[in-house]
């Protein structure tokens, strides 16, 4: 399997406190996050990587190079202007297409099994399966209402208080088929806001895998300060 790292964020909301970094380079136990992720890829059998970049890459591609450092194979799409958590696969779709795909957030950090990810994703024949982890705030987050085979019926992004009773949020991991395309508009576009509620408008096939991995974001000063270490 093949796994599409997302790295093209320049984490903007955190530029006060980090400088001159891309956020995926941002470090998490002295080493970027993004090379963890890589790792978490190599752990789990996962060698031929595709990165986007964009904010600062030259950072990116000087670091990892063509991943054999890792025992992994990298290419990259350098991205003019940003195409999104989604959009993104279209610079890659010639390597992708007729294959399942690993997508993952490049500056997100967490341990979830990719291996049980796929698996489910195998065993539902969905068009994307979604890692999902356990939050007790969800106010900041993506959440899932689903079925009790994870089936997910509903996304909601950044829920307002009593919208939902769910504390399952998108851990930023997801499998997807490469029948993905055919829903892809040109441009940019962002799983969340834009192709999850497609496909369930459409009643295209998302499911789900719980985790009670913690998901470390870097997304503010507060939950930069809070998961640094």
């Amino acid at each position: 399997m093949k796994a599409v790292i997302l790295a093209a964020g320049k984490g903007s909301r955190i530029s006060t406190l980090v400088k001159d970094v891309p956020k995926p380079m941002i470090l998490y136990e002295n080493k970027p996050i993004l090379e963890h992720n890589i790792m978490l890829c190599k752990t789990h059998g996962i060698e031929d990587i595709y990165i986007n970049t964009s904010h600062l890459a030259d950072l990116i591609t000087d670091y990892f190079r063509d991943g054999n450092k890792w025992g992994v194979k990298i290419n990259y799409s350098f991205e003019p202007e940003l195409l999104g958590t989604a959009g993104a696969l279209s610079n890659f779709k010639s390597q992708l297409k007729g294959n399942n795909f690993l997508v993952i957030y490049g500056d997100n950090f967490s341990s979830i099994d990719l291996s049980k990810l796929i698996a489910k994703h195998e065993k539902s024949k969905a068009t994307i399966t979604v890692a999902l982890h356990y939050r007790e705030d969800v106010s900041q987050s993506g959440v899932a209402e689903f079925l009790e085979d994870g089936k997910i019926i509903k996304f909601i992004e950044k829920p307002k208080t009593n919208q939902t009773q769910s504390h399952w949020v998108n851990a930023g991991i997801y499998v997807v088929s490469s029948k993905i395309f055919e829903y892809l508009p040109y441009g940019f576009s962002d799983f969340g806001i834009d192709i999850f509620p497609l496909l369930l408008q459409k009643n295209i096939s998302l499911y789900c895998e719980c985790f009670h991995d913690n998901v470390l974001a870097f997304d503010s000063p507060e939950m930069y300060l809070k998961n640094i270490k």
